[in-house]
C-alpha cells in the first residue's frame, strides 16, 4: 500500500491494480479508480486539486479526476514497470522512472515527453523520483546505490551521488529546497546539500 493525504481525504494505491479514496473521518472507502491492468506502485496528488497521478506495473502512468472517477488521461512509453511518479510544485511536468532505470519527464498540458534518459552502463531500476523546489532540477534513486540529478530543461545529467551501499529507495527535498534526504536499502538516510 501506498498512502497519499490530503485534507481530509486518503489515496491509496494497491497491488490488486486499484486505487482508493478514504474518509479520513467516516474511515469508509468513497470511491474506487480501476483502470491499470497491473499493480498501483505510487500514488500522488497534484496540490490544490482534484486530480491525482498514478504509477503502474502495467508500464503506464494516469491522471484521475478524483471527484468523477474518471481516468482523464494516460501516459505510455515506458517499457518495464513504473515504480515511481511525481509532480513538480507547478503541476504541469511529470517526472516517472521504471524498473530497468528509464527516467522520463512528461509535459502535462501538450500531453508528450519532454525528455527520456537512462544510464547507458548497465540496466538497474530507478526507485524514487523527485523535484526540487524551483521544479529545474529531478533527482532520481536507484538500485545501483546512487542518486542521479537530471536538468529538466535539457534532460542532462549533471551530477550521480554516491554514499549508499546499496540501493536507494526514496529521495525527498526539505520545504526549503535546501536540503535532500534518501534513504536506502542499507538501512540507511544521507542528508545532502
Amino acid at each position: 500500500w501506498i498512502l497519499q493525504i490530503c485534507g481530509d481525504f486518503v489515496l491509496s494505491a494497491s497491488l490488486d491494480q486499484s486505487s482508493r479514496l478514504w474518509d479520513i473521518n467516516s474511515g469508509k472507502c468513497k470511491q474506487v479508480f480501476r483502470g491499470h491492468m497491473d499493480s498501483v506502485n505510487q500514488i500522488t496528488w497534484l496540490p490544490f486539486t482534484n486530480t491525482f497521478l498514478t504509477a503502474s506495473g502495467d508500464k503506464t502512468l494516469s491522471l484521475w479526476d478524483a471527484r468523477t472517477a474518471l481516468c482523464v488521461q494516460s501516459f505510455c512509453g515506458h517499457r518495464t514497470a513504473v515504480n515511481s511518479a511525481v509532480f513538480n510544485n507547478r503541476g504541469d511536468t511529470v517526472a516517472s522512472c521504471d524498473a530497468s532505470g528509464v527516467i522520463k519527464c512528461w509535459d502535462v498540458r501538450m500531453i508528450h515527453e519532454r525528455f527520456s534518459a537512462s544510464n547507458p552502463k548497465g540496466h538497474y531500476p530507478a526507485n524514487k523520483a523527485a523535484f526540487d523546489r524551483s521544479g529545474k532540477v529531478l533527482v532520481v534513486g536507484c538500485d545501483d546505490a546512487t542518486v542521479e540529478a537530471y536538468s529538466v530543461e535539457t534532460g542532462t545529467l549533471l551530477a550521480k551521488l554516491s554514499g549508499h551501499e546499496d540501493a536507494v529507495q526514496s529521495v525527498v527535498f526539505d520545504p526549503s529546497g535546501k536540503l535532500m534526504l534518501t534513504s536506502g536499502s542499507d538501512c540507511t538516510f544521507r542528508l545532502w546539500q
